[in-house]
Parts: C-alpha cells; sequence; structure tokens
C-alpha cells in the first residue's frame, strides 16, 4: 500500500456500526478483518478488477498515517496486481459493494522487517478502516495477463461477434506514455478470424457486444504485427515491443455463416429476416439477386422488385453454392454469397475459370415443401414421381451430381423396408412404391457411371437384382461397371445372364462384344508377360 506523509489524523478508536459482527481470519498467514457495516450485494470483485474505496490507516497502538477521506477522493487500484500491500490485495478481495471493514494486516503482509521509514517502523502491524465504493471489472482475455479489457460502456443484448464475423470498430491506441500512436475516428473494417494489425481487435472484440466501449492494455506480443523492416505494419516509428492502452468500440457486425462447412460457401448476413423458418430442399422461392466478379463485373442478374424470380432449391437452376445459401435465409434477409473456386470447380456449376463469385441476394418469399413424415400414402408417391421426373431433366440436362442427389433421396424415402411396415400404404401403393425405388436406384447408378463412380454403380445394381434378379437394365449397368474396373469374370455373368433373360436386347450384345475385346486385349497382355519371362529364364 503506498502512502503518504499528509498531517492528516485519525481517530485510533474505530466506531462499529454492528458491533455483533465476529472477526475472521482471512488466509493463513494472519490477516483478520472485521466487518463494520454489511455490503448491499453479494459479489466480490476478482483479481485483475479495478477496484474504488475510501480508506484510513494507521499503526497498530501508534501513529495516524492517511485518509483518502479528508482530501474528498476515492482511491482506485488494480486487485491481485501488486499495485498494494499484500494484506489490502487479500482483503478488499473479500469484501461486498457498500461494505466497510477494518482490516488487520500482520508485518508479513504490510511492509515487514524493514518498514517504510520514516513513518512505518520494522515490523508494524497495520489497521486499515476501508469502505468497498465500486469496482469495475477487469477482463484477463488471454489468460495470461496480455490483454487486460476494462468495460467504459456496456454494450446492447447478449450477442458477441464469432470467429467468421465481419466486424466495425472505432479504436485510438496510445503507447504507455501517453504517446497516440493510431486511431479511427470513422471506423475499422475487419474478419475477426482474419485477424487485424493488432492481434489484441480480433481476440477483444470476440467478448464485446454491440455498441460496447472498452479500455485494453496491451502488452507487446500482443500489439501492432511486425513488419519485414522489423517495424510495425501501423507505423515505422512505433517500437514492435511496445506496450499499448487502446480504447476500442465495437460499432457494428456482419454475421458470416459458413454454409457448406469447409469455408467453400460463406454468407455475410447484411439485413436480418424474420422469424425463424427457412426453406428446405423443394421449396419454392422467390429471390432477387446479381452475381459479380472481384473485379465487380456483373456477368448474371436475376429478379426485380416487381418481378422477383421464382425457382425451386436444389433442382440445379442456379449456382448451386447460391442455391445453398438461399437454403440458410430467412425471409426478407439480404447477404452477400461467396462462392469459392474450389466449391466451383468441385461442382461444375459455372462456366467462369478461376474466379471467386460473390452474389448479392434477397430472399423475398418462399413455400417449403411439405415435409414427407406429413405426407399421406398418395402425396408420398406423386412426391417421389414428381422428384423422380425433375432428376431426370436434370440428367438429361448435363447436371448430373444434382440429378444423383434427386435420385439418393426418393430411394432413400422409398426404401423397402420403410414401405413394407408402413400400414398407410395398400397393396397396390407398395407395389407402385418399389418400383419407383428400383426405379431411382437404377438411375443413380447410371449417374454414378458418368462420374466415375463404379464401386458405387455397381453396388446400386446389386441392390436393385436382390430385389429383382431378372431386372435386365440392372445387369447391363452393372456389366459396364464391372467392364470400367477389370472384373471380367463377374461381367460376363452378368451379360451371360441378362442375353438368357433377353437374347436379342441391342445394349447387352454391345456391351458382350466390348467384353470379348477386353479379354483378348488381356490375353494379348498375359501373352506378353508370359513370353517376357521365359526370355529372362533363358
Amino acid at each position: 500500500m503506498e502512502h503518504s506523509s499528509s498531517n492528516s489524523y485519525l481517530e485510533t478508536d474505530i466506531k462499529i456500526e454492528n458491533p455483533g459482527l465476529p472477526e475472521a481470519v482471512i488466509g493463513t498467514q494472519g490477516l483478520r478483518k472485521q466487518i463494520l457495516r454489511r455490503g448491499n450485494s453479494w459479489q466480490t470483485p476478482f483479481p485483475g478488477d479495478e477496484v474504488e474505496v475510501h480508506f484510513s490507516g494507521c499503526i497498530e497502538g501508534g501513529a495516524c498515517l492517511f485518509t483518502s477521506r479528508d482530501k474528498g477522493t476515492s482511491f482506485r487500484f488494480k486487485l491481485g496486481q501488486n499495485e498494494v500491500i499484500k494484506g489490502w490485495d487479500e482483503g478488499v478481495a473479500t469484501m461486498k459493494k457498500g461494505e466497510r471493514a477494518s482490516l488487520i494486516i500482520p508485518p508479513n503482509l504490510a511492509y515487514g522487517e524493514l518498514g517504510s521509514p520514516p513513518l512505518i517502523p520494522p515490523n508494524s502491524t497495520l489497521i486499515f478502516d476501508i469502505e468497498m465504493l465500486s469496482w469495475t471489472t477487469i477482463r484477463d482475455i488471454t489468460g495470461d495477463g496480455g490483454i487486460l479489457k476494462k468495460i467504459t460502456k456496456e454494450g446492447e443484448g447478449w450477442a458477441t461477434p464469432r470467429e467468421a464475423d465481419e466486424v466495425l470498430v472505432k479504436y485510438e491506441a496510445r503507447l504507455e506514455n501517453g504517446t497516440l500512436v493510431s486511431k479511427s475516428d470513422e471506423g475499422l473494417e475487419f474478419n475477426v478470424g482474419d485477424g487485424c494489425f493488432c492481434p489484441a481487435f480480433s481476440k477483444t472484440v470476440k467478448t464485446m457486444r454491440r455498441g460496447e466501449k472498452a479500455e485494453i492494455f496491451v502488452k507487446f506480443s500482443y500489439g501492432f504485427r511486425q513488419n519485414e523492416k522489423g517495424a510495425t505494419d501501423i507505423d515505422d516509428g512505433v517500437p514492435f515491443d511496445s506496450n499499448l492502452t487502446i480504447k476500442l468500440e465495437l460499432v457494428s457486425w456482419k454475421s458470416v455463416v459458413d454454409v457448406t462447412r469447409d469455408k467453400k460457401v460463406l454468407k455475410k448476413i447484411m439485413k436480418v429476416g424474420e422469424g425463424f423458418d427457412r426453406p428446405n430442399e423443394g421449396s419454392l422461392v422467390k429471390v432477387i439477386y446479381f452475381g459479380k466478379l472481384k473485379d465487380g463485373t456483373v456477368f448474371e442478374r436475376k429478379g426485380s422488385d416487381e418481378e422477383p424470380f421464382e425457382f425451386t432449391t436444389m433442382e440445379g437452376q442456379i449456382n448451386e453454392g447460391l442455391d445453398r445459401a438461399i437454403m440458410s435465409m430467412k425471409k426478407g434477409e439480404q447477404a452477400v454469397v461467396t462462392v469459392s473456386m474450389e466449391h466451383l470447380h468441385s461442382n461444375h456449376a459455372s462456366g467462369i475459370a478461376n474466379e471467386e463469385l460473390f452474389y448479392e441476394v434477397q430472399l423475398i418469399d418462399f413455400i417449403k415443401e411439405k415435409p414427407f413424415w406429413k405426407m399421406d400414402a398418395k402425396e408420398k408417391i406423386e412426391a417421389c414421381e414428381r422428384n423422380k421426373n425433375d432428376g431426370n431433366v436434370l440428367f438429361k440436362a448435363g447436371k448430373i451430381l444434382s440429378a444423383s442427389r434427386k435420385y439418393e433421396k426418393e430411394s432413400s424415402h422409398l426404401a423397402a423396408k420403410y414401405v413394407e411396415f408402413d400400414h398407410s400404404f395398400t397393396d397396390a401403393e407398395k407395389s407402385l412404391a418399389n418400383a419407383l425405388w428400383l426405379s431411382c436406384n437404377l438411375n443413380r447408378a447410371a449417374c454414378k457411371l458418368k462420374l466415375g463412380e463404379f464401386l458405387e454403380a455397381s453396388g446400386l445394381c446389386t441392390k436393385v437384382i436382390e430385389h429383382d434378379p431378372v431386372n435386365v437394365k440392372a445387369l447391363y449397368r452393372r456389366s459396364q461397371a464391372y467392364l470400367k474396373i477389370s472384373e471380367l469374370e463377374k461381367a460376363e455373368a452378368d451379360i451371360k445372364t441378362a442375353l438368357t433373360i433377353d437374347p436379342n436386347n441391342r445394349d447387352m450384345n454391345a456391351v458382350y462384344k466390348e467384353l470379348k475385346n477386353k479379354q483378348r486385349e488381356y490375353g494379348r497382355y498375359e501373352a506378353e508377360i508370359f513370353g517376357t519371362m521365359l526370355s529372362r529364364l533363358g
């Protein structure tokens, strides 16, 4: 505890407002506390908090030292930061707001064997009358004292920015000696996860609410980044190892959603939508959007205020990344959607090569597809028939991946094990549902062949053959898959089975010729290998 040679004097007899309150021992080193007046809350400050107190003190049985009350100004210090004697740090940490207490502090928690001449003799026990006025929470954001944050103005609501969000802040940064080194009254915008020229900004804003103002003390390890010259990015005149005091205000932020959870499709919300509902796959939506390249060139426009663009989600009518982003939106929401090059290449969704695409989109309205579990048997069959036909349209248009997903969705809805035990289906409806299930799996197999996924194609055909052993189309497509992975014996078995069922089938006869050619090629290859081996032996 700092002391003063002030001429102020204190009464050594401390008046206790609640004389019945017991004396308490704090810790194990002899600190004692007598409550003079109870506090008016249950909370106590944490280490690092900035506390405000009134106090008076004296040496036990001796001279009075100092009082803040005579000066009419309170005393502030950071708790647990060694700014005062240890007895103060330990005793004040137990006090509630409005509490007044007497702390009897032994020498080992005060000035010890040396004392503090000329006022405090060696081995002095000190008595302090302390009144807790208030405290300001100071949060150790990094856990190592590298960034200490004090809130100077509370923010609104409860939400705080997330790693992907884009924030707008105002700030003023000074060195420890008060020198101004950087400020932004207009505002600085940056992505939280990507960081800023000062790492402390990114770490601190994740703890702030909209409109919150804070003062942060920043050690140099979390301060301005060092550039190639060895100075900071903000100013060559600011040393890299400078500690900083920064006034920071979180003006606002825009939520950024990782739509595909791989950072390939990102949605930045510009205007929050209504309610909680969002479109699902198969919803009829109305939107206004335009797409542009990084240089601002607009390459696509759809819809207007008078006539929004209407489409059904996940039917391949628009860029798939944008499609998925729209399915994450609420009615009335406005957003900027970024679709990365990796997503475009993997989905073959754009003819624009090596370009990241940006879409500004507004979801005007939508009608959700009725959930499958809410449909009756007739509606389920009609929906599956309709979606199978949509898949056929996508397949013919060359949108193979989207078509495959359509077929997969419907085949899972009409899986035989579900239909068999669904008592809402009549026998006739079960028969029709099973026929649709077989058709969707066969169509999926055709998609897999187009996509070069031959093992998956053969597996889908096997499912069909297990339910319908004489299905020539399934045998044909499985034989194609086997040929592609050089399973010639399996391919031949499927072809012979199919030709037994339908000897005049042109497709089967064509694939049979392909098989014979492969067998001849394989025979020649084996002969060459065998001949080479014999020549080496000779």
